[in-house]
């Protein structure tokens, strides 16, 4: 697939949370530069709420429009979802919840048609939707599902502070993770996590295989679950031309300068270093299907939600990975404009 990003969709994500506002914020701050088109996706009246208070003097026109760039133009895609009385910021509701999914769908149904070249999700929340009645862990899994691609073939790579760690399992107890891990998995992660790097402009990436024991196992004393599944499968990707370290103890292989991207074996194996080193600013791309997707590195924040208050900094920094994933891939904290 082609690394060329014309036009951005970007989804306001939970409706009550901030992501409206920081969805606004970020659209207000490029509109008009060189880059990629942002095309807001979410119902109007929460969309225009916001435009009210933090951009009063921008235009919102229909993607369809016959003007569609400008300085104080802000590009918007309709999705009517959230009735009108359930918009309340800072409330968990299941109404939200559902609308955060079908912003999504409409994303990909830009994608589908053409409108949009990839999709950049504001933040979800796990509550909200599951209380619609939707099973939902992440948005790896829902872009699995939205894409008809196989669960365990869609994963999370989370890059900040330098760092680019594909998570294996994510949001599920740690005991259930464990016993769902194979050889096949860790190397379909690992597979995914080299495609990735690749599309980031990592020509031929070396990656590193964290333990799931500590040390790996060392040999055998702590364990024999690495023996049993990470050793084999960076066996066969090896045998496959990958260039793959491990399985070696997260602690030492994270010190490693010369590894372009990590594949952790559970969700805070990989998030800790991350979130330790980027803070909020962390982007979450959903890797393995033929969307190219990413969310921010944080949460929905309901309690500063329609105060004013939150920053649009990690959704910045999130639509230039996407719109501009070489120069990405090669100064992950480097600014936050897009484009030229």
């Amino acid at each position: 697939m082609s690394n060329t990003v014309n036009a951005i969709a970007l989804t306001i994500g939970d409706p009550n949370g901030i992501g409206p506002e920081i969805a606004i914020k970020a659209a207000v701050a490029l509109a008009g530069k060189p880059g990629p088109k942002i095309i807001l996706v979410g119902d109007g009246h929460v969309i225009h709420y916001y435009v009210q208070r933090h951009a009063p003097g921008v235009e919102l026109i229909s993607r369809q429009g016959a003007r569609t760039d400008g300085p104080h133009v802000i590009l918007w895609h309709a999705v009517n979802s959230l009735p009108p009385d359930r918009f309340r910021p800072g409330h968990i509701d299941a109404a939200a919840g559902q609308a955060t999914v079908d912003y999504v769908a409409a994303a990909i149904a830009l994608v589908r048609s053409g409108a949009a070249d990839a999709i950049v999700g504001c933040p979800h929340n796990e509550t909200a939707v599951n209380t619609a009645g939707i099973p939902f862990s992440g948005y790896p899994g829902l872009i699995a599902r939205l894409t008809e691609t196989e669960e365990n073939n869609v994963f999370m790579m989370l890059v900040g502070g330098g760092l680019r760690i594909l998570h294996a399992t994510l949001h599920e107890r740690l005991h259930d993770a464990l016993a769902r891990l194979s050889p096949a998995l860790i190397e379909q992660a690992g597979a995914t996590c080299v495609t990735t790097l690749q599309r980031l402009g990592i020509e031929n990436p070396r990656i590193g295989i964290f333990g799931i024991n500590p040390h790996a196992g060392e040999n055998g004393l702590f364990g024999d679950d690495d023996d049993r599944i990470t050793v084999p499968a960076v066996k066969r990707m090896r045998e496959a031309g990958f260039l793959v370290e491990g399985p070696i103890g997260a602690d030492i292989l994270l010190t490693r300068k010369d590894i372009d991207g990590f594949v952790a074996i559970y969700h805070d194996q990989g998030h800790i270093p991350v979130k330790l080193l980027a803070g909020r600013n962390a982007s979450a791309l959903s890797v393995g299907s033929d969307i190219i997707f990413s969310s921010v590195g944080h949460g929905s924040a309901f309690d500063i939600a329609g105060q004013g208050k939150a920053e649009a900094t990690a959704v910045l920094r999130t639509l230039r990975l996407i719109g501009n994933q070489t120069a990405e891939a090669r100064t992950p904290d480097d600014g936050i404009n897009i484009g030229g």
